[in-house]
């Protein structure tokens, strides 16, 4: 995956114009400012444009080296592995059972594909610490609900998923991937470990 037709527009408009809103660049994209979201943040973290508030975007020109190029090409599925799930209609015993099985940190709830949750080893020791029946609390009562999560789709740069990672001071980002008609499923799951993988298999590739 190289820089999309977009992308390189955006940057031809930043060079120009810049700096310049996020909307005016999305105005003369055709499309709306949040459709450009992870255009702005992986070419802000490949620090050819940059960001700053009340200001906008503004042109950088960092230049790619070989291995940024190599590293640009990586998509998230490439990576992401297995996610690990439990129902919504399930109680905490379930899910502590579910995450030490299985060697994870995070579980994550899930009805029909669609991610509903996320439940981590932190949110399941407050749970045994208020010394609740663990069998009949439904894990709904200790989840980190959807709606605060910070996920990446399937077919974004792995740039953009470490950044978000580090942005957002987590562990683990629940993998979507976007249906024809515009719903998400869930596709898996990428972590720290999974980007230590990438970092050997890019050495590994460098020495060659």
């Amino acid at each position: 995956m190289e820089l999309s037709d977009r992308q390189e527009k955006i940057i031809d408009i930043v060079r120009q114009q810049g700096p310049i809103s996020g909307n005016a660049i999305a105005a003369q994209c055709h499309v709306t400012r949040a459709a450009l979201r992870g255009d702005f943040e992986l070419l802000t973290s490949l620090e050819i444009i940059g960001a700053k508030r009340k200001l906008g975007y503004y042109y950088v020109g960092k230049p790619m080296d070989p291995l940024n190029n190599t590293i640009l090409n990586q998509r998230v599925d490439q990576y992401c592995s297995l996610p690990v799930v439990v129902a919504p209609d399930s109680h905490v015993y379930d899910a502590i059972i579910t995450l030490f099985t299985e060697d994870v940190g995070s579980v994550f709830v899930v009805n029909q594909n669609q991610l509903v949750g996320i439940v981590s080893r932190k949110d399941l020791l407050k749970a045994a610490m208020h010394k609740d029946d663990l069998k009949s609390l439904p894990i709904s009562m200790v989840m980190t609900p959807k709606s605060k999560l910070v996920t990446i789709l399937d077919s974004e740069s792995i740039v953009v998923a470490a950044q978000k990672m580090i942005d957002h001071e987590v562990d683990c980002l629940p993998v979507l991937h976007q249906e024809e008609d515009g719903s998400f499923r869930i596709r898996g799951r990428i972590t720290k470990t999974n980007f230590i993988q990438i970092i050997v298999d890019l050495a590994k590739q460098e020495r060659r």
